[in-house]
């Protein structure tokens, strides 16, 4: 980290990439080196949003890239801006540096004795620290099995350094933990489903859970039979082999007394509030997606390897926190299963019961998701959590209604609704929150058991979906429910250029850990 950078010091990198306020003068400018070649770039860049590149004289003719962010940008600007600045580099640079220097605004207002004030500089800060999340993401790989080329004549480079020019303001443990669990829920996502099936994700969880000091239990088939999580089972009956499951992780910070018992054979579940987790964070884990007996045609199914996001945010979230030492207890529930065909695969018109005793009437064998999560909402409800969250690509309406850009939003505690959007917005992966009404479940009403698994039209199929697991959570106890509509997005989103966002983990971290939402909650238990 450097406070400024000369002109000798800018031989040093490949690229430097710089931020500012479209509504800033010259003042940024006269920090970084050979200025006036930055302000000629920028009289070329006309409106915010917008980023163009030039060439520095020296002996390593570092690129220069430079980005406008509207005036009063709001995280996500900075992050889509940010990310635009990086793909001008892309594969083309090994060391650089970001820059964000704190701006005069217009009618020089910001600078008061040539100081720049403590608003604009908070903001330069969190610019920075978007360029640094955009940097992250771009230098993450996904994971690839293409055949090596046997020689290539000019190789893309890789990312391998990045320095900040200021920055003194940034918190750089959470920005590295938000983007290493953001690099972790999108490598998981992409993985292919004969890499990622249920056997592999459990030895994965298991040495995951070493390396960050997590509890681990593994509540297989036949312990989920003990229990009567027959909704969870009925979607896994397809399955060729006996290895679906629900994985139980666990993270207390030091000195928290109380944690819950590991518990191998997973034939009894933790209950209490001594030990008990401040959140539990549930995660739909459908390995694939058949859609089942009602088959999805082709297109649908294609990309259905990546159902499982919902698992991938809740615990990259969960290993973030540890990374972190938040002072957060907090439990991962993920519900890891394909949803294929075969002769036991599950059938409309059947009646299951549930974990908590509800019975459910299934209407579709592709509304698997609901099924998978109502069983794993009722056994994480037993720890007795102040707060629980599940993750979910639940449904394609919520797709429609809100495309790729952000994701659906539900909760059960209204009250909840202003700190849970300003959580989306501080963190640049937005949120928008659709009725949680009770009339809704006139369209879940059966003849013949508890509830419907979902209506026979698709129509507000993300509303009825979320008062269909609603029944599955305890009256009384906070609840929210994230439909990951924007979990995959052709071209990336905001500042992650790969069609796999990983689109969750940053909004927790800034719910939990930036947020009042657990004092609140506290306050009123």
């Amino acid at each position: 980290m450097r406070e400024r950078l000369s002109e000798r010091d800018a031989a040093d990198f490949d690229a430097i990439l710089a931020l500012v306020p479209e509504d800033a003068g010259d003042m940024p400018f006269a920090g970084l080196p050979q200025s006036e070649r930055w302000r000629r770039l920028r009289e070329r860049v006309q409106r915010a949003g917008a980023v163009r590149s030039a060439t520095l004289a020296n002996a390593r003719d570092t690129r220069i890239v430079l980005g406008l962010t509207p005036p009063g940008a709001s995280a996500f600007d900075a992050l889509a801006v940010a990310g635009r600045a990086l793909r001008e580099i892309a594969g083309e640079a090994e060391v650089i540096a970001l820059a964000a220097p704190a701006a005069e605004h217009a009618g020089n207002t910001a600078v008061r004795r040539g100081a720049v004030d403590a608003g604009a500089a908070g903001a330069a800060s969190a610019v920075l620290g978007a360029l640094l999340s955009a940097a992250l993401a771009h230098a993450f790989e996904l994971p690839s099995f293409r055949t090596p080329p046997r020689s290539e004549s000019q190789p893309r480079l890789k990312l391998r350094r990045i320095e900040l020019i200021g920055g003194a303001g940034l918190d750089l443990p959470y920005l590295d933990a938000a983007a290493q669990g953001n690099n972790l829920a999108r490598f998981l996502t992409a993985l292919p489903p004969n890499v990622l099936d249920a056997a592999a994700y459990r030895r994965f969880l298991a040495g995951y859970a070493r390396e960050h000091g997590l509890g681990f239990t593994w509540l297989g088939e036949p312990a989920l039979e003990r229990l009567g999580a027959n909704a969870f089972l009925a979607v896994a009956r397809g399955n060729p082999d006996r290895n679906a499951g629900i994985a139980h992780l666990t993270y207390r910070p030091a000195g928290r007394r109380g944690a819950p018992p590991r518990n191998r054979a997973g034939s009894r579940i933790a209950a209490g509030r001594r030990g008990a987790p401040e959140v539990a964070l549930i995660g739909k884990g459908i390995l694939f997606d058949t859609g089942g007996t009602n088959l999805k045609p082709h297109r649908s199914m294609l990309g259905m390897h990546t159902d499982m996001a919902g698992s991938a945010v809740a615990l990259a979230t969960l290993g973030a926190l540890a990374r972190l030492k938040a002072p957060v207890a907090a439990d991962a529930w993920l519900a890891i299963t394909a949803n294929r065909i075969g002769s036991r695969a599950y059938l409309p018109q059947e009646v299951v019961r549930a974990a908590n005793g509800v019975t459910i009437q299934v209407i579709h064998t592709d509304a698997e998701g609901r099924m998978a999560l109502a069983d794993t909402l009722a056994l994480a409800a037993r720890t007795r959590p102040r707060l629980l969250i599940d993750f979910a690509t639940l449904t394609g309406t919520c797709i429609y209604a809100l495309t790729e850009r952000m994701s659906g939003l539900v909760t059960n505690e209204p009250r909840l609704l202003p700190t849970l959007l300003a959580a989306g917005r501080a963190s640049g992966e937005r949120v928008w929150s659709f009725p949680f009404d009770a009339d809704y479940d006139a369209d879940l009403e059966s003849k013949v058991a508890d509830v419907l698994q979902c209506a026979v039209e698709a129509k507000g199929d993300h509303i009825l979906a979320a008062r269909f697991l609603c029944r599955f959570v305890p009256a009384g106890m906070p609840w929210v429910h994230l439909d990951l509509s924007a979990a995959v997005r052709s071209g990336g989103l905001a500042h992650v250029p790969t069609d796999v966002t990983g689109f969750g983990v940053r909004y927790a971290l800034e719910l939990l850990l930036k947020t009042r939402v657990l004092e609140e909650l506290q306050a009123d238990a």
